[in-house]
C-alpha cells in the first residue's frame, strides 16, 4: 500500500474514532412541554373534574419537577395548589402515577422512607406525562377523591394523544 493510502487510511481511523468520541460527549436532546400543553392538560383536568362537580387544582411540572403551570378552581380550598403540586413532583420523579408508587410502598416497606422526601406526597392524583418512554412532566390534580384525581389528571394527558400514559412494568 502507498504511503498516501496508507496515510488516509490513518486519517479515515482518527475521523472515525474522533466522531464517536464526539456523539458520547455531545449534546442531548431532549423534548419538553410547551407552556401551551402544559396549561391544556391542567385545563383539561380541571373541566373533567368539574364535570363530575369537584372543584380542584391543577398543577403540570416539567421534566425537572418546577411549576410550569398552576389553576385553581375559583371554589376550590386553598390548600389544593400545593396538594395537587406535590402530586405532580411525586408522579414525574417516580415516573408512575402517585397510586401505582403507593401500591410499590405497601409490597417493598424498604421504599417506604422515600414518603419522607421533601415534596413528595403519597396520595393519588399524580401522573406522569410521557413521550414514548420519556418522562417529561408531570400533572397533579387534587380537591376530590384520590380514584378521581387520578382520573382527572389522566384526562388532562389525553387531551394530547402525542402524549401517552402507561403503567410501569413491574
Amino acid at each position: 500500500m502507498s504511503r498516501v493510502l496508507k496515510g488516509l487510511a490513518v486519517l479515515g481511523g482518527v475521523v472515525a474514532i474522533s466522531s464517536a468520541v464526539h456523539a458520547e460527549g455531545g449534546l442531548i436532546t431532549s423534548q419538553d412541554l410547551s407552556m401551551d400543553m402544559a396549561k391544556g392538560i391542567a385545563e383539561a383536568a380541571l373541566a373533567e373534574c368539574r364535570s363530575k362537580g369537584f372543584h380542584t387544582a391543577a398543577v403540570v411540572v416539567d421534566r425537572g419537577g418546577h411549576v410550569l403551570v398552576s389553576l385553581r378552581d375559583e371554589q376550590a380550598t386553598p390548600q389544593t395548589g400545593e396538594l395537587a403540586r406535590r402530586k405532580a413532583y411525586t408522579a414525574r420523579m417516580y415516573r408512575s402515577t402517585t397510586l401505582e408508587w403507593i401500591a410499590r410502598m405497601e409490597k417493598d416497606p424498604t421504599i417506604r422512607p422515600q414518603r419522607d422526601l421533601a415534596d413528595v406526597i403519597a396520595l393519588g392524583g399524580g401522573v406522569p406525562i410521557k413521550v414514548g418512554d420519556e418522562v417529561i412532566g408531570g400533572i397533579g390534580s387534587a380537591g376530590s377523591s384520590q380514584p378521581q384525581d387520578d382520573a382527572c389528571a389522566k384526562a388532562g394527558v389525553a387531551k394530547f394523544p402525542e402524549l401517552n400514559y402507561r403503567p410501569r412494568a413491574g
